[in-house]
């Protein structure tokens, strides 16, 4: 491997470098209040604490409308009911006190432990309006007892009264196969109950985040708000610091609480239209983190409208697509080239791949496979180069020795050689620049793949996660408190391919030598604690193009027909011109006394040195 192509490493080595760390957990451990759970039973009286449950079946008959449409009065005595609307993807529990969701199963999906994905539950989420009245009230209606007016198997609809004359209407409809809600909004005779100074609804939207994968600290880095405006092409999010807020412009259309995996979505059909929307995110001690929004919604005129949407369901690229919001963004692919790679080129040939293969160990590899295959002739020209830098060393060797300390010589006659022999000194380089797309864009798209999640190969219980053969009971820095097999057979095979090119070329020597058998040790503190499937995946990739470069060289490219042709090129005539830059170069060091050809200050006259 000649110079050019180890400083082609040396550069993916300090990418990847970066890129972990502008990607690594930052997020810091905080002490904060414990009782973070209000619990409505609270508001109720002595004796009228009961909770009665009861199913959509047993409230009423399928498609019938409640006759029970007589609105409550402000009253200290709240029973809560429950009420469940389902369909073949996901359960949702709605309760009468705010009208709102109360829990949400997504029943394809399992927790970690193998218990029920259960994206908030209890009072894990808070979704009410803070509506300030004429007669100096403000209605919170998390408190308000609602009465369901209507009811199907797909549909609910809450009302309550709001005070003087004004009441408001939530509606919730269900599609079948869809992890979408229809969420619409509405408030009647608004115009002369709300404050007249104050005019407008506080929407706000308070989620804990339940842990939901194998570690808290693997799904705290990446769990977040995001944000879509509906101006912009693009999404953003808040930085991944324990604590952070951020105040938000006019138009947005949708707002996120994402996780790993899965993630709680609200969306308006067309935008919230109010600047001011704060979005904040709080590290809990009991849950993942805190997450909230709120959203100013103008109250002006009788009947105030507002129709949006719920999506509860998982972080699935071709999922979050169909939605036709952008919140496929949401999946970090990666940015520019990289996130092209993957959008293009990976994820729908693996797709493909799951269509027919249900292993996901063969599915990696043949995905290597398809890759190392469009690599191939990037790869052989690779190889071809190496192979003439090989051929050429003696002649190299015998320019270093007759030129001794003149470097500028050395090089002048280097390049000559390069040119009469076909040889480009980028020759390994560039390729390797070629793969380095295809080799970030697996480092973002294996540990953000939802269909790895949970998936086993050998010894790994989850692909989308670290496997571990061995626990250490203490963490060593840069490394983990683990030991990951796929990354120890990553970084073997990495080593052996690095021998095996320093002994083809012989080109590695001293330092250099030594940088290139550090690089697979770094990488091993690297990917110790990513992705099990990102370690497969180069672990494959390194094994197929030993193999591939074995290949090349026994059976595809002749030496000794390269050698000839090496000789002949040599015959020709190459006239060498100095570059512009050289002779400038040249000139400035001969006024600065120095000899451009030895690098070195020249002699004085013999007899001048002396009066």
């Amino acid at each position: 491997m000649e110079r050019n192509s180890t400083i082609g490493y040396i550069l993916i080595l300090v990418l990847f470098a970066g890129f972990w760390y502008l990607n690594k957990d930052t997020a810091e451990q905080i002490e904060q209040e414990k009782t973070k759970k209000e619990q409505l039973a609270e508001e109720t009286e002595a004796g009228d604490k009961n909770s009665v449950s009861s199913e959509f079946s047993e409230l009423n008959t399928e498609n019938e409308s409640s006759t029970n449409t007589t609105l409550p009065e402000d009253s200290n005595k709240k029973v809560e009911q429950i009420f469940t609307l389902s369909n073949e993807l996901l359960q949702l529990d709605f309760t009468n006190i705010g009208g709102v969701p109360k829990k949400v199963n997504l029943k394809d999906f399992h927790r970690y432990d193998s218990g029920d994905l259960i994206l908030f539950e209890d009072n894990q989420m808070k979704f009410g309006y803070s509506i300030p009245l004429a007669s100096g009230v403000v209605v919170n209606t998390l408190d308000k007892a609602f009465v369901v007016t209507s009811q199907t198997d797909s549909t609910i609809i809450f009302e309550t009264n709001l005070g003087d004359s004004a009441t408001m209407v939530q509606a919730y409809t269900m599609h079948a196969a869809s992890y979408g809600i229809d969420y619409d909004v509405t408030f009647k005779n608004i115009n002369t109950a709300v404050s007249p100074n104050n005019r407008f609804a506080e929407l706000q939207w308070k989620a804990a985040i339940q842990g939901q994968e194998k570690t808290l600290k693997d799904e705290r880095s990446v769990t977040t708000v995001y944000y879509h405006y509906d101006s912009d092409d693009d999404v953003d999010y808040l930085s991944e610091t324990s604590d952070d807020d951020d105040k938000l412009e006019g138009g947005v259309k949708w707002i996120s609480f994402k996780q790993k995996f899965f993630n709680q979505t609200l969306i308006h059909d067309t935008k919230f239209v109010e600047t001011g929307a704060i979005i904040s995110s709080t590290e809990n001690e009991a849950y993942v983190k805190d997450l909230s929004a709120q959203v100013f919604i103008p109250l002006e005129g009788t009947t105030v409208v507002e129709n949006m949407r719920f999506f509860f369901g998982p972080n699935h690229y071709p999922t979050l697509k169909n939605e036709d919001v952008e919140l496929q963004k949401i999946v970090p692919l990666g940015w520019g080239i990289f996130g092209w790679v993957n959008k293009l080129i990976v994820i729908p040939i693996f797709n493909w791949l799951d269509d027919y293969f249900s292993n996901y160990g063969l599915i990696i590899l043949l995905l290597t496979l398809i890759i190392k295959m469009a690599l191939f002739f990037p790869m052989y020209k690779t190889y071809k180069s190496t192979a003439k830098m090989r051929l050429l060393k003696p002649e190299l060797d015998e320019i270093k020795e007759r030129t001794g300390d003149d470097m500028q010589k050395a090089q002048q006659e280097q390049m000559k050689l390069y040119k009469q022999a076909g040889v480009s000194p980028l020759g390994g380089c560039l390729p390797q620049l070629v793969q380095m797309p295809i080799l970030f864009a697996m480092f973002r798209f294996f540990p953000s793949s939802i269909e790895l999640r949970q998936e086993q190969l050998w010894w790994a219980d989850d692909l989308s996660s670290y496997d571990s053969i061995y626990d250490l009971g203490f963490e060593i820095p840069f490394y983990g408190d683990h030991v990951s097999l796929f990354t120890l057979l990553m970084t073997a095979v990495t080593v052996l391919y690095t021998y095996m090119n320093s002994q083809n070329s012989g080109q590695m020597v001293g330092p250099m030598k030594t940088v290139m058998y550090l690089m697979p040790i770094m990488f091993l503190g690297f990917f110790n604690n990513y992705a099990a499937a990102l370690s497969f995946y180069y672990f494959l990739s390194t094994c197929i193009t030993i193999i591939q470069n074995y290949v090349i060289r026994k059976f595809v490219i002749d030496e000794d027909k390269l050698h000839k042709q090496i000789q002949a090129s040599k015959k020709k005539k190459v006239n060498m011109k100095k570059t512009g830059l050289q002779k400038r170069l040249e000139d400035m060091a001969k006024k600065r006394g120095i000899d451009p050809y030895a690098g070195k200050a020249k002699s004085a006259p013999k007899g001048k040195n002396k009066k």
